[in-house]
């Protein structure tokens, strides 16, 4: 399992959840009380979230965790 694989896909899945939601970046981090370039670093895969941001970050987009995490 390769660590920075996995982030980038991790990132990508939120990124395509936003868009198809309609979300901008902006948008998502002020419904969660992050700064855009918070959300612009994880969809980058960039920073390896903890449960409770990822579960946040599903809230924001109206998803389960699990949609987030299927890859």
């Amino acid at each position: 399992m390769d660590k920075v694989i996995l982030l980038t896909q991790l990132g990508r899945r939120i990124r395509d959840l936003r868009v198809m939601k309609g979300v901008t970046q902006t948008e998502l981090a002020h419904a969660i009380g992050k700064d855009q370039q918070s959300i612009q670093r994880l969809e980058a895969g960039k920073i390896n979230p903890s449960y409770f941001y990822l579960c946040e970050i599903a809230e924001g987009l109206q998803v389960s965790v699990k949609e987030i995490t299927d890859l």
